[in-house]
């Protein structure tokens, strides 16, 4: 892995200069800066992403960009982008207020749904037996008091959500970038993540925990591998996009901005 971080500095995106309008080197320091910005927010302190994991987060906005005005309906993970973030719109105080009830940043809350779900209510269980808007496994939604019923009831699985959060930044705490972990443990089980902390975390490396994982990815299993790794860049990338509308052509306002009373 590179030892490398990034500190790009990035113009503001003008009128008619939007993502899909930028050149690949305007795009790569548009992405660096902006998921800098979105972890300072989060976590009140910058996080050292190397190139390496701020290309991750670039692969998956490109994703987004594509996604925007495709004429692809509203298929889930396929349709026109614009009516997820829509979506977004109609629960975000919803779920800004869920997560600052627990001292949990608010963005944590608007992105997890929109790469679990895409702000979609999902009541037929995948083939892991998840459900609902935040995804939730029966048997994660027992561990924080959901019935089988509640894990499609919005407030109250976005309480659940929290709390799982919460519970790990507290776990993680330790870690500069902890938010990320506390993220990654969400998909991943944070015994899973502890884990691999003690597997591949050291003073070489520990700059950015989430970069090293990433990067050491064929030293763990096959499930991080295929899903987990990108779990983290998959957010990013959603919180970029949700809190950049304009810079990618939305109409929208940044998801943050609809807090109930604003």
């Amino acid at each position: 892995m590179s030892g490398q971080t990034i500190r790009a500095q990035q113009k503001p995106t003008t009128p008619g200069n939007t993502y899909q309008q930028m050149t690949s080197s305007e795009r790569t320091a548009f992405v660096a800066e902006r998921a800098r910005r979105i972890a300072r927010q989060m976590a009140g302190t910058d996080y050292e992403f190397t190139p390496e994991f701020v290309a991750g987060i670039q692969k998956f906005v490109d994703r987004y960009a594509q996604r925007i005005n495709n004429n692809g309906g509203d298929r889930l993970g396929q349709g026109d982008a614009r009516f997820v973030f829509e979506r977004g719109k109609t629960v975000a105080p919803q779920l800004i207020n869920a997560f600052k009830a627990h001292n949990v940043s608010p963005l944590i809350g608007l992105y997890i749904p929109a790469i679990e779900s895409e702000y979609v209510n999902i009541e037929t269980p995948n083939a892991m037996g998840s459900v609902g808007m935040f995804q939730f496994l029966p048997k994660t939604g027992q561990r924080f008091g959901l019935s089988a019923q509640e894990l499609t009831d919005i407030a109250k699985s976005a309480d659940a959500a929290a709390r799982y959060i919460e519970l790990n930044l507290k776990r993680f705490k330790e870690d500069k970038m902890k938010e990320a972990l506390a993220l990654l443990a969400y998909n991943r089980g944070e015994s899973a993540v502890e884990r691999d902390l003690a597997l591949i975390v050291n003073e070489g490396n520990k700059l950015c925990s989430i970069c090293a994982l990433t990067a050491e990815r064929e030293r763990l299993d096959s499930t991080f591998q295929k899903e987990n790794v990108y779990y983290v860049p998959r957010f990013f990338a959603a919180a970029i996009v949700g809190e950049n509308p304009q810079a990618f052509g939305l109409s929208s306002q940044p998801l943050s901005s609809y807090e109930t009373g604003r």
